[in-house]
């Protein structure tokens, strides 16, 4: 039988609940009729982190929270007034962004002070800030300046390296720089183990083989799981053919190039 506390408590959780959507409801309506004014140079100057976390006292979380919703606005708000313009812009999307998005880092820089372990607020502002204009900011080296904080705060967060080796990869094409970034995750306790493969088949990508094998070759030596070796030995036959086959083309070309000049 269920004990009278116990069904007031469960009364108590299913009013707060009811509330809390309610809440959620009269925010979305006075959202959409009473927009939040957008973001200026002058809303922030007053709240730099260091003041405006002192300013948070006890609620430095939930002052986190609602500025990580501010950036989110923010965002969305320049990209959906980039996006009808585009037709009457001049230049191409790999542009600088120029002062279109110029409030996101700060904004970022603000949510992750007064919570140095908003984990969501690292990962997807390195996008915003890292993604070609107009989608986003066109600054990698703001969102791995916002990555490396976020890893002073936490050292463990494989994560932020791996996110770090993706800015390289994908938006500067560096791809030893990005291998690099995963090794350092691989290197972290309780990291993947297929991180050191996505190192080694960076650099092998970049065209670096010869690091890419000694990478391989210790994986193949050092793994515990019979699958991950084989892949260790696939992978260093496919770098052995492309050897091969360099090397014959490099005969091909050398013969070609005889039988022009007779």
């Amino acid at each position: 039988m269920t004990s009278k506390p116990a069904i007031q408590t469960l009364g108590i959780v299913m009013i707060v609940g009811s509330l809390i959507g309610l809440a959620g409801a009269l925010q979305a309506f006075s959202a959409e009729r009473y927009p939040p004014p957008a973001a200026t140079k002058e809303s922030l100057e007053i709240t730099s982190p260091t003041v405006l976390r002192h300013l948070a006292m006890g609620y430095s979380t939930l002052a986190a929270d609602l500025y990580w919703i501010r950036t989110i606005q923010y965002y969305g708000g320049t990209k959906l007034v980039l996006d009808g313009a585009t037709a009457n812009r001049q230049g191409s999307p790999g542009q600088q962004a120029g002062n279109d998005y110029e409030l996101l880092y700060p904004m970022l820089d603000l949510t992750t002070t007064l919570d140095p372990r908003f984990n969501i607020a690292y990962r997807f502002g390195a996008i915003y800030l890292a993604e070609p204009y107009p989608i986003g900011a066109n600054r990698p080296d703001l969102a791995q300046a916002l990555l490396e904080k976020g890893l002073r705060a936490r050292p463990d967060k494989w994560e932020y390296l791996q996110d770090i080796g993706f800015v390289h990869y994908w938006w500067r094409h560096d791809y030893r720089a990005a291998a690099e970034w995963f090794t350092k995750a691989s290197d972290v306790p309780g990291s993947p183990w297929w991180m050191k493969s996505l190192a080694a088949t960076t650099l092998a990508q970049g065209g670096d083989r010869q690091s890419s094998r000694v990478m391989w070759e210790s994986i193949r030596d050092s793994a515990e799981i019979d699958w991950l070796k084989e892949d260790a030995e696939r992978r260093l036959a496919q770098l052995n053919a492309l050897d091969q086959i360099d090397a014959l083309q490099a005969k091909i070309d050398e013969f070609a190039a005889k039988n022009q000049d007779g």
